[in-house]
């Protein structure tokens, strides 16, 4: 426009350049990175961060890595801050400070109060910009920094609700950031829609180094932190608790927990040693077989695929000549926790059949081993420690695959080595 609008007069409009303000992060004297040759550079091995909380410390891989950044997924009420906030009241040496923009300094303290802990390294900051987070960050100079929760956060840079997906990759992008520049260790909390992934990018789940699901059943007192990805140690290692009032509790050997009290005449129960990371579990596999009351015969499961059980009994159908296709199959894993070892298929075949034959398993008796689209009975991993598992709860026999290959003369319990599904059948039922 050459005239202005108000005073109408000519060549008065001056264009004006705004310059955005430059993003402010800690530095901590960053120093710019230039490129080295691999075999210059020195590497030390990091001494991690040991919590005092033996669980954790197995599914990170032997404690927190410092300026790692760990994101916590899980379902609403699960104890995910719960789970966080034990953790900074239990540290003695590290100074953590815990940002939460869901709740108030009160509600902490009286959630601190409950689970009965108390910290003198355990700073509490209610804030939900990113910047004024930083500004006491600076301040502070915490070892740890937990974040309850990402999506919660908002900062300047991005014109948009918190929430939304253009806030919580920029957020996070400035956490990851700091994490990397100062060392400092960062435990984000995420929520998880209702398809059961964790609110949000996917792209967050690629830019963290760690990635923990927190899950459950909320009519069970257990709780499960598995490791979906971990850059510093096994992706597949498990954690257990239990729920109580005063917090959660760590579950150190969780097969006794796994194993409910029953009588030695039950049909429709199996043993299965699974296994979880480098951690055996001896877990209760329970099947329920009747008539099919409505035509369609149903199949479900809880805590085990479907597909699987769809699987298997297609198996015992065809290759061993039970009818189930007019029954009802029920299966549940005991305990509210969900398996997927392939290792549990022989504990699951042999529930099924106890309960189709209405004849009991012995009741000292467990099972580790896969089944074949053909009924054979293959081979598994770690078939050593299994055993050692079901040897040490008191177990006396283990049935597994023929082609497995182990030294039966360290064991005290008695292997029993089957190759197909009727060898099986005939040693448990004949």
């Amino acid at each position: 426009m050459g005239k202005c609008p108000k005073c109408n007069k000519w060549n008065t409009l001056v264009e004006e350049l705004i310059h955005k303000e430059k993003k402010r992060t800690v530095s901590n004297g960053f120093k710019k990175n230039t490129p080295v040759l691999i075999k210059n550079i020195n590497y030390d091995k990091e001494k991690r961060i040991l919590t005092n909380d033996k669980e954790l410390n197995r599914v990170l891989g032997g404690g927190i890595v410092p300026g790692s950044v760990i994101l916590l997924g899980g379902d609403p009420g699960i104890g995910k801050s719960t789970l966080l906030l034990q953790f900074a009241l239990s540290s003695k040496r590290n100074k953590i400070l815990y940002v939460s923009g869901e709740e108030s300094q009160k509600q902490i303290k009286l959630r601190a109060d409950r689970i009965n802990l108390s910290s003198e390294n355990c700073f509490v900051l209610t804030e939900t910009s990113t910047q004024n987070i930083f500004t006491q960050i600076e301040e502070l100079q915490p070892n740890i920094l937990v974040i309850d929760s990402i999506q919660t956060l908002h900062t300047d840079y991005i014109d948009s609700s918190p929430g939304s997906v253009s806030q919580i990759r920029e957020c996070s992008a400035e956490l990851i950031k700091f994490a990397k520049q100062t060392g400092t260790a960062v435990i984000l909390i995420g929520h998880i829609n209702k398809d059961g992934v964790i609110a949000g990018p996917k792209i967050l789940e690629h830019m963290v180094d760690t990635v923990l699901q927190f899950e459950g059943d909320r009519n069970h007192t257990y709780r499960i932190l598995r490791s979906i990805k971990n850059r510093f140690g096994s992706a597949s290692e498990l954690g257990v608790y239990e729920m109580n009032n005063e917090g959660l509790r760590e579950v150190n050997n969780p097969s006794e927990i796994l194993i409910s009290d029953r009588d030695a005449d039950t049909n429709g129960v199996a043993i299965a040693c699974a296994n979880e990371g480098n951690r055996a579990l001896v877990i209760e596999v329970q099947a329920l077989v009747s008539s099919a009351v409505y035509g369609t015969p149903q199949r479900s499961a809880t805590g085990f695929d479907n597909k699987r059980l769809n699987m298997l009994l297609a198996v015992l159908e065809k290759k061993c000549g039970f009818k189930l296709a007019t029954k009802d199959v029920f299966l549940n894993i005991t305990g509210g926790i969900k398996i997927e070892d392939p290792a549990i298929d022989l504990a699951v075949v042999c529930a099924v059949l106890s309960s189709d034959q209405s004849v009991s398993i012995q009741k000292k008796v467990c099972f580790a081993a896969e089944i074949g689209l053909s009924g054979e009975v293959r081979a598994i991993s770690k078939i050593d420690e299994r055993i050692a598992e079901a040897e040490k709860l008191g177990y006396e026999q283990i049935i597994i695959s023929g082609y497995n290959k182990i030294s039966t003369n360290k064991f005290k319990i008695k292997v029993i080595k089957c190759n197909k599904l009727e060898n099986v059948y005939n040693k448990l039922f004949s």
